[in-house]
């Protein structure tokens, strides 16, 4: 029986999209890549809306054309009978309050610093949100560093999709302002996860974003 090939519609620079790539590459699956360039307004072309309303990357298509949104969704439907999410009742509740926890205590503040210091002008106003942005996108790297005082990964035992999901903006998070060098236990779970079988790294932001980033 042939394996399906899911189409992934993403932004590659976006960590949201990333973890996808980066499970699908683990997993071994067929997939296609539509790279869809959602800072400049290709999700909310109509074509786009009528498969995705919310009008957000990832989106991951099926061969009979189901349509399934929302990252971490993606995540645990990809990993369901394989290592990546544990099979365990509890063990599996601890990795799901770790995707929770990273797209609403983490992503808004990592992930959002990120994007103004990279996609927007250096004179937009939306700079003035920054300080309050890294002071709590700290708070939840601080959570993420008491966690790994008593464990490796944050699936449960091994790695997997928690990992997967809190990597993607976490690599990325100087680009935010953010400063690693504070958080020395994260920094050597980034290593753990960069060393998994299979890993992909993010690949690199435009050379347009490289120099806001760097003038921020």
């Amino acid at each position: 029986m042939p394996i399906e090939t899911f189409t992934v519609h993403g932004y590659s620079v976006s960590g949201n999209c990333h973890k996808l790539r980066l499970l699908l590459e683990q997993l071994g699956r067929p997939y296609r890549w539509i790279e869809v360039d959602s800072a400049n307004g290709a999700t909310r072309t109509p074509e786009y809306l009528a498969k995705n309303p919310n009008g957000k990357v990832p989106m991951l298509e099926r061969e009979d054309g189901r349509i399934l949104t929302e990252s971490n969704a993606i995540l645990c439907w990809l990993a369901e009978n394989t290592s990546f999410l544990p099979a365990d009742a509890w063990q599996r509740a601890q990795a799901l309050s770790w995707l929770f926890f990273e797209q609403y205590s983490h992503e808004p503040y990592v992930a959002v610093a990120r994007f103004i210091r990279g996609w927007t002008p250096l004179d937009s106003p939306r700079r003035a949100e920054l300080p309050r942005l890294i002071e709590r996108g700290e708070q939840a790297l601080a959570v993420m560093e008491q966690h790994l005082r008593k464990a490796a990964w944050f699936t449960g035992q091994t790695y997997g999709v928690a990992d997967i999901a809190l990597f993607a903006y976490t690599d990325c998070a100087t680009d935010g302002g953010f400063d690693l060098g504070k958080f020395p236990r994260i920094t050597d779970w980034l290593a753990r996860v960069r060393a998994t079988a299979g890993f992909v790294p993010m690949p690199a932001v435009s050379t347009e974003t490289a120099e806001r980033l760097a003038a921020s």
